[in-house]
């Protein structure tokens, strides 16, 4: 039986050989299908005369090796990828292509190649139950070629993309740097090295990820979040991205002069629906030059504020959120801010529930400076916010007529930076000289 199972491979074996052996004459005709196939299917391998050509280069390559190692019966393990193949990978790497559209190609090219093999065997006209062998046989070699070439050709990708991003984002920042810091910038010549108009209006951006999520493909994510974005937004032109480290990067939208000034509600829904979106901190709308400068400051003084916080609340901190930009320069020395907001706010500066909630109540009264508004906002009744409020004075020790703006002030910061400069509930008690307050709702 192990002979004659034996002969039986071997006329299988050499009937793929001989079928491939005829195939091989075409390969510039299977060639030109595939590629055909593939420019037709997936829209993001379209791209300038060259890289086309290479695409060419690459699917004959890779035909032409699996087409020898079926006809000589060369194990994969001593297989080399074709050099357009990965030349091919880190061309696409370069330009930005998604690495999903590359392992599409392959995954489409291998049903396209087997459908063109299947009909040279109905041609041949073997002897029945033979073709299936046969065709069994092509199928898996082919499909184990392509699931090895696959590993070969992303890993290619991914290792391209990296060092281009690293490179690129090199140069740029470069640039941008002197752009943040020179007095006397020639705004064409920079437009034109950068590839992003100066001359718009401005949407500044930071955005990171924690450092303990770090996987050391961050930078891919954080850019590609800021092009989703920038698309969402009907940007007049392609962003402009920079890393400024393994986990975190500068970003800027340029927009219309007439864009909507409530443009970052647009994008907070975008980023939290995200499950792998990175923290945002944006700037105002501002334009020119001195926007594109002003815009970013405020967007690094908004990750500030986001950062000091710990791990942030929201996903989307905007500098135009009131009150956030007093917070960012009170809260630049945290230690001192932390004992300013205690001398201000005594006992009331307390991380509990309870002295949140009348916090808040206090905060968005002394803002609308009514009652009546207030409750609007909070949703509560009229009843409820004048007790809340009387009840934040008592917990504070002393009325807030005197001192009304350090009071808001520091209600502001215990908004933006919570816990970080805020007492432990138990001793914050203690230091109420005996007095705690009852539950509040």
């Amino acid at each position: 039986m192990a002979v004659r199972g034996q002969h039986v491979d071997s006329v299988i074996s050499e009937t793929a050989a001989a079928i491939i052996a005829q195939l091989g004459t075409r390969l510039a005709e299977l060639t030109r299908t595939v590629y055909h196939t593939l420019t037709t299917e997936i829209p993001e391998l379209h791209g300038d005369p060259q890289v086309l050509e290479l695409l060419g280069a690459s699917i004959e390559g890779n035909i032409d090796t699996v087409f020898h190692a079926l006809q000589y019966e060369i194990p994969l393990e001593h297989v080399q990828p074709p050099t357009a193949a990965l030349e091919y990978a880190r061309r696409l790497a370069q330009r930005g292509v998604p690495v999903t559209a590359l392992v599409r190609a392959y995954r489409l090219g291998q049903q396209r190649l087997l459908a063109l093999i299947l009909v040279e065997i109905r041609n041949s006209r073997l002897d029945s139950g033979l073709d299936l062998d046969v065709f069994d046989h092509m199928t898996t070699v082919i499909s184990g070629y392509i699931d090895w070439v696959s590993e070969q050709v992303v890993g290619t990708y991914t290792a391209e993309r990296e060092r281009w991003l690293e490179n690129r984002n090199h140069v740029r920042a470069v640039r941008v740097r002197e752009i943040l810091d020179a007095d006397d910038v020639d705004i064409e010549a920079v437009t034109a090295a950068l590839g992003y108009p100066l001359q718009r209006t401005h949407l500044a951006l930071v955005v990171w990820f924690p450092e303990e999520e770090s996987s050391g493909r961050e930078l891919a994510r954080l850019e590609r979040t800021v092009r989703e974005l920038a698309e969402s937004l009907d940007a007049q032109g392609a962003p402009l991205f920079v890393a400024v480290d393994r986990v975190s990067g500068w970003g800027w939208i340029p927009l219309g002069r007439n864009v909507a000034e409530d443009v970052v509600d647009h994008i907070r829904p975008m980023v939290a629906d995200r499950p792998d979106a990175p923290y945002v901190a944006a700037g105002c709308l501002l334009p020119g030059l001195d926007g594109f400068r002003r815009s970013h400051h405020q967007a690094l003084n908004a990750r500030a504020v986001a950062a000091a916080a710990g791990t942030p609340a929201r996903h989307v901190t905007a500098a135009n959120e009131p009150g956030l930009s007093a917070a960012a320069l009170v809260g630049q020395n945290v230690s001192e801010a932390r004992a300013w907001v205690h001398e201000i706010l005594g006992p009331l500066a307390s991380d509990s529930d309870n002295d949140a909630r009348l916090r808040a109540t206090l905060r968005i009264f002394l803002r609308h400076g009514n009652y009546k508004t207030a409750a609007d906002e909070l949703n509560l009744h009229f009843n409820s916010v004048k007790y809340r409020v009387l009840r934040a004075t008592e917990r504070r020790g002393k009325p807030v007529t005197d001192d009304r703006l350090d009071v808001e002030l520091a209600l502001l910061v215990c908004h933006w930076f919570g816990a970080t400069v805020l007492a432990p509930e138990h001793q914050a008690s203690r230091q109420s000289c005996g007095y705690v307050a009852n539950g509040v709702t």
